[in-house]
């Protein structure tokens, strides 16, 4: 409602009102109308921020761009880095099947672009050697905001090599009625490229962009959980073992003693013999 419907609804609401109120009404006015000139400057504040943030983002994105790119050439002298990230990272990995993991073993590099105004988008793309799975080299997804808000994506289409299309495989695989469900494999990570139903709450894009992308190091140094149970395993064995040594010690000492109270009734009744003599 604006000030001025704001003004007439007020006076039609008290127009039996007497003179003083009507005096108290005014200046109640008056101070809304004032509130919404204020609010309007505040408005307008809030859009000089936006822009000047916008410009520091965009400022500092440019700055990171020759260390992304370093950071690229370094994790390209380790293998199997991505994959291993991804196997790491918990929201991601509850993603992958098995398959799936193995195709992301041909993956090289992951970049993360945001587009020259950042709120317009971003743009994911993933590099793949050679591999028995697609024929393409790059695959790539990018989603946009255009500017009345609507979001929307699109992607590469995947050059599936034949009989190699995970994603069909995945549904066949899903649909067989000796599958248990506890073991069923979720829908391959693939599938991902192909979905554009909910542009605006792509949870895998936003992971990637804002969690795996400015730090992926931290995932691929998470230790495997696997291999720390096999570590704990063992140490429940060797405890074990050591409890079962203990077990044999303490009735070979049991044992022992059992002997040499057998001598002592020996020579005892030995001495007991010389006496009568």
């Amino acid at each position: 409602m604006s000030a001025q419907a704001a003004k007439v609804s007020k006076k039609e609401l008290n127009s039996n009102h007497d003179g003083a109120d009507e005096t108290s009404e005014k200046e109640q006015q008056e101070a809304i109308e004032h509130i919404d000139e204020v609010q309007n400057e505040i408005d307008r504040l809030n859009e000089q921020a936006s822009e000047e943030i916008l410009k520091v983002e965009q400022k500092y994105n440019k700055l990171r761009q020759p260390f992304f790119q370093k950071r690229s050439e370094l994790i390209a002298k380790i293998p199997n880095f991505w994959v291993t990230t991804f196997v790491n990272h918990p929201q991601v990995s509850a993603l992958l099947g098995e398959e799936d993991e193995e195709a992301l073993h041909y993956l090289t590099r992951v970049e993360v672009t945001e587009f020259e105004d950042i709120k317009s988008g971003y743009r994911i793309d993933f590099y793949f050697d050679e591999n028995p799975y697609f024929e393409n080299k790059v695959l790539s997804k990018e989603f946009h905001l255009n500017e009345s808000g609507d979001p929307s994506s699109k992607s590469t289409e995947i050059k599936w090599k034949s009989g190699k299309d995970l994603t069909k495989r995945s549904s066949q695989t899903q649909n067989k009625a000796s599958r248990k469900r506890q073991h069923e494999e979720p829908e391959s990570f693939f599938t991902w490229f192909t979905d554009h139903s909910d542009a605006g709450a792509d949870e895998l894009g936003e992971v990637i962009k804002d969690d795996i992308w400015p730090n992926p190091l931290q995932y691929y140094l998470v230790p495997d959980m696997d291999d720390e149970e096999g570590e704990g395993e063992e140490d429940d064995d060797d405890d074990e073992e050591e409890e079962g040594l203990e077990d044999i010690d303490e009735e070979g000492d049991e044992d022992e003693g059992e002997e040499d109270e057998d001598d002592d009734e020996g020579e005892e009744g030995e001495e007991d013999e010389g006496e009568d003599d």
